[in-house]
């Protein structure tokens, strides 16, 4: 290792600190690997870290003993290659941040002649189009109102039609498409709607209103929708009176650390008003940095593409790789990117506000499974408290339409939209979690690893993802579930159920009323419905497909044509005789509704 550091070129590059096991400690980046390397160490007489160092420094590199680096073309591109790294192998140094989605703007195009919004997470081609955003929650919400509340033409396909449509007759549009609509009435109507977006309060106004006559009508359902969004559309806001009687905008960024946890605070001024915000917790561990925070904050936001709307960006504290950061984000802008820390006026009141919203935020109590989650930690020996746990299962039925599902629980909830579900060709039990676990590996760049999987089975496939993770240079904490064989058959008597847990190299046997247990078992069954729900799905496709089969003259491909253009086979079954003509021609479609007549009267 010290002769690898004494030879590094002086360019731009990673650096990788692994221990014993090869595991990654920390991921780091230099415009000068040599002199950012040898400052952690003194070199003689012996390798050992500069007493200077942090404590946190210092006691990673006491577990150092493997040293790897990756040679970039210059800073901007180990920037970019550090924080994919970072996200995809979970170093246990590293500041872990899973903020990578994008938010989504409002635009309208006023140069069309009837101008509709929509979302966006990109920038649109042309000259007048006015952009609202980022928004962290209640943007569809907010689009969904305008149309509901103002007679807007509804869909973009609207317009291509030449006679008013339901739409008309519900009293939600003006119908330019039949009816000469005046340019300025209708425009009054986006300009009302613009607005609404810039504030909001007047929107949710309009929707109280709303949502008070369905409840006087006793439209109580319709009610409940409009309170549930209009709490959505609330929460992408902080109230403040701060207007800084300017059109300027500003992306803000504050972070507050406190004993076991810190806040991530995003606010987005817009036209001299607070126009959004977002926020997130991070627990604190003893490889807490503020610096890498911000950081990794900046980075993820922006991701890799220009957003709709360019803004000055202000932080509440100042950190380390700010030139960094700048540098790349000018790369990724085409502009010189601005990164402050105000010290006074107008823009210092701005993050006084977004640290006291933080401090504000800190206060709230911290989920009731907060707990239970650190027992599980304990209990297990977890590198990481496991916020975000992902849960495998397979299922078939006699080696047909084998299927796998991901599940995904997250700060206390069931995070549907992370659900994934799986085709698999392996055989065998070990084959297709061995298939499951390598496909969501291999997706690790795009959605990065969990703090925690859970896999139905035993130590033999606890094992094989060990394997399968070490062999990518990833560490992640496992936990396997299986139920206790007696005289080799499973075991699970009714309110009692005897399931054995695998971590590390410990097996566990807890009693049945154990929380932990309980936990851990509710979340093997939510991805045992999950796996069951889509086999069930897959082979009555699967069935369904294989009948239609049996029609002399229907192949593959005809199948195939028929579901592109019906979507479902229950819609093939109802289609009408002309609409299976233009697909597959008569002879056939007569065939299949002579099929479909056949089965009906059996």
């Amino acid at each position: 290792m010290i002769d690898t550091i004494r030879s590094l070129p002086q360019c731009a590059g990673i650096y990788q600190y692994l221990d014993e096991k090869g595991r990654i400690l920390y991921i780091g980046k230099a415009k000068n690997l040599s002199k950012r390397v040898k400052s952690y160490f003194n070199l003689t007489p012996t390798l050992t870290p500069k007493s200077t160092l942090s404590l946190r420094i210092q006691k990673m590199l006491s577990e150092t003993v493997g040293f790897h680096y990756i040679i970039a073309r210059n800073e901007h591109d180990a920037l970019i290659l550090e924080n994919s790294l970072i996200k995809q192998l979970k170093p246990k140094y590293n500041i872990l941040l899973r903020d990578d989605k994008t938010y989504p703007y409002l635009y309208v195009d006023l140069e069309e002649p009837y101008p509709r919004f929509e979302l966006t997470r990109k920038i649109i081609k042309g000259k007048r189009v006015r952009y609202f955003g980022p928004f962290s929650v209640g943007a569809r919400d907010i689009l969904d109102s305008l149309y509901e509340l103002l007679k807007l033409v509804q869909k973009k396909s609207c317009l291509k039609g030449k006679k008013a449509c339901l739409f008309y007759q519900m009293e939600q549009c003006l119908a330019p498409c039949e009816f000469p609509v005046a340019t300025e009435t209708y425009l009054s109507m986006v300009h009302q709607g613009i607005a609404w977006i810039q504030n909001k309060r007047h929107l949710i106004r309009e929707l109280e209103t709303k949502m008070a006559f369905y409840s006087e009508s006793l439209r109580f359902e319709e009610a409940l929708i409009l309170r549930d969004r209009i709490e959505r559309i609330s929460k992408s806001e902080i109230s403040s009176q701060i207007d800084l009687a300017s059109t300027d905008n500003y992306d803000l960024f504050a972070i507050v650390a406190e004993t076991t946890r810190a806040c991530i605070l995003r606010l987005f001024i817009r036209e001299g008003k607070v126009a959004s915000s977002t926020y997130d917790f991070l627990p604190i561990t003893p490889y807490f940095s503020l610096d890498e925070a911000y950081e990794r904050i900046v980075i993820g936001f922006y991701g890799s593409e220009k957003p709709p709307i360019v803004a000055p960006i202000l932080t509440a504290h100042p950190f380390e790789s700010r030139e960094w950061v700048t540098e790349h984000l000018s790369a990724l802008f085409g502009k010189k990117a601005q990164i402050e820390v105000p010290q006074r006026g107008d823009k210092k009141a701005l993050i006084d506000l977004a640290l006291a919203n933080a401090h504000e935020l800190l206060r709230t109590p911290q989920p009731s499974n907060e707990t239970l989650l650190i027992q599980l930690q304990e209990l297990f020996h977890l590198d990481t408290l496991p916020r975000r746990i992902e849960v495998f299962d397979n299922s078939h039925h006699g080696g047909s339409a084998t299927v796998g599902a991901m599940i995904v629980y997250d700060e206390g909830h069931f995070d549907k939209k992370g659900y994934r579900t799986y085709h698999l060709h392996e055989r065998d039990e070990y084959g297709q979690m061995k298939e499951i676990l390598t496909r969501r590996i291999e997706g690790f760049d795009q959605n990065p690893p969990p703090d925690l999987w859970i896999l139905d089975g035993g130590s033999t496939l606890r094992t094989l993802a060990v394997d399968l993770l070490e062999s990518h240079g990833v560490h992640l904490d496992i936990i396997a579930i299986s139920k206790e064989k007696i005289d080799a058959v499973s075991h699970r008597a009714k309110g009692s159920a005897r399931d054995i847990l695998h971590a590390n190299d410990d097996t566990l046997r807890l009693e049945s009323s154990d929380k932990r247990l309980q936990f851990v078992q509710m979340l093997r069954d939510e991805a045992h419905r999950s796996a069951i729900t889509f086999h069930k799905k897959t082979k009555l496709k699967q069935d369904q497909h294989s009948k239609l089969l049996s029609i002399s003259g229907i192949s593959h491909p005809k199948i195939q044509k028929l579901l592109d253009y019906f979507g479902t086979f229950e819609a093939i079954k109802k289609s009408d005789f002309e609409g299976l003509c233009e697909v597959i021609g008569a002879k056939d479609a007569k065939s299949i509704q002579n099929y479909y007549k056949e089965s009906a009267s059996k």
